[in-house]
């Protein structure tokens, strides 16, 4: 099992109850929704003898932002909120001077159990875990072809962001980073775990080739389309719906700030 480790001040919050979620840089660990993980009190920081196990924590939520758009908001669970400067200066004393506005940060949310065993894997049956998502996805091509990204974001049935990320592919076309889009939220939710997976697009195309009304008639599709075949496979049910591109402003977000990091980082 993972291990997460924290102060002893921090530590305390969370049996107190009053941090529920912690910002990662550079996160070696590739959290995940519904991942179950240790967390460690390192009671003395300089003594490792003194650190201790004190529950287990249980991902409800990963959400990856730039560090430059963290808001009012972002800080439940995690503290008073900080100003830009004093936000960057924290992370480059831990992290070092190469941490800007841009530099990726996950907001990860947890719900934290001290009564869940520590010395081993976690009996599954005492973690709820996230079995019906919905997916929105969304792809863009500045140029089709063009510098273009996907983006995506899974909701829980009660409308709850659980991960919106954002992926700068490279020069393809709109289609392509179309279907990249639900093949990378697709992915994610099986990683999280889901058996029933409800995606929303705004591309027509897509919705309908993955219904089996249009033929995919560009070759170039065939072999993501196939994959994504796939992928459905392993689910209980996925079902597919066309919405206009105004209910689909979570995902463009992702794809658009995507895509403007990548102009930011290569000058595009």
């Amino acid at each position: 099992m993972k291990t997460l480790k924290f102060t002893h001040d921090l530590a305390q919050l969370i049996l107190k109850g009053e941090k529920t979620s912690t910002w990662r840089i550079y996160d070696d660990k590739d959290l995940s929704v519904n991942d179950s993980i240790k967390i460690l009190d390192k009671v003395d920081s300089d003594r490792p003898e003194t650190w201790q196990v004190i529950g287990v924590a249980h991902i409800d939520s990963v959400i990856q932002k730039r560090l430059g758009s963290i808001s009012g908001e972002d800080y439940e669970g995690n503290g008073t909120a900080l100003s830009q400067q004093d936000l960057l200066e924290r992370y480059r004393k831990h992290y070092g001077p190469q941490v800007d506005v841009d530099t990726p940060i996950k907001i990860i949310r947890f719900t934290f159990d001290s009564s869940l065993p520590t010395d081993g894997d976690v009996d599954v049956n005492k973690s709820p875990k996230l079995t019906e998502v919905k997916l929105y996805g969304d792809g863009g091509s500045r140029g089709n072809p063009g510098p273009s990204a996907s983006g995506f974001a899974i909701l829980d049935m009660d409308d709850n962001i659980v991960v919106k990320k954002g992926v700068y592919l490279g020069v393809t076309t709109n289609n392509q980073a179309e279907y990249q889009s639900l093949k990378l939220g697709l992915e994610e939710a099986l990683r999280m775990h889901a058996n029933t997976v409800h995606v929303y697009m705004d591309s027509l195309l897509v919705v309908n080739q993955m219904r089996g009304i249009f033929k995919v008639k560009n070759r170039d599709l065939w072999p993501i389309h196939g994959a994504i075949k796939e992928l459905t496979a392993q689910f209980k049910r996925v079902t597919f719906t066309h919405v206009p591109r105004e209910l689909n402003k979570l995902a463009d977000g992702a794809v658009n700030e995507a895509l403007d990091e990548a102009a930011k980082q290569h000058r595009l």
